[in-house]
């Protein structure tokens, strides 16, 4: 008896590019994702929130003078992968909470909140990876 199997590949979709680790690279790494996922015809909550913050993070934090960050967009089925790569592996960044008065530190407490999952990747030295995904 045969049977026939279709198995469908996962749409994947993906997009890639090189930004200055500049405020005006990371607000570029914004709009090119509302963009991508517009042409893409794909709607996930909160994407635009956690480009921001990885990418302002890459440019603050992870700056190396004279090199850029990876803005890496992927959707896998109902998955959207998001990926900020900057050159300072040794700068690993955590979730801290910032106290009352702070003007800063509560960025990966948003990531935190607003995605269903994210972590850090180290290497190729001298880089490293945040990421954070959205299920849609």
């Amino acid at each position: 008896m045969n049977q026939k199997l279709s198995h469908a590949p996962t749409p994947v979709r993906q997009f890639t590019i090189l930004l200055s680790s500049t405020r005006r690279g990371a607000r570029l790494a914004r709009r090119l994702t509302v963009a991508q996922l517009a042409e893409w015809r794909s709607q996930f909550t909160h994407a635009e929130q956690l480009v921001a913050e990885l990418a302002n993070n890459a440019a603050l934090h992870g700056r190396t003078p004279g090199r850029n960050f990876r803005l890496t967009l992927t959707v896998t089925g109902a998955t959207l992968r998001v990926e900020v790569t900057d050159t300072r592996g040794d700068e690993l960044p955590k979730a801290r909470h910032a106290g009352p008065d702070a003007e800063s530190g509560r960025g990966l407490l948003l990531v935190e909140a607003l995605a269903t999952r994210w972590g850090t990747e180290v290497g190729p030295a001298p880089c490293k990876t945040v990421w954070a995904e959205i299920d849609g």
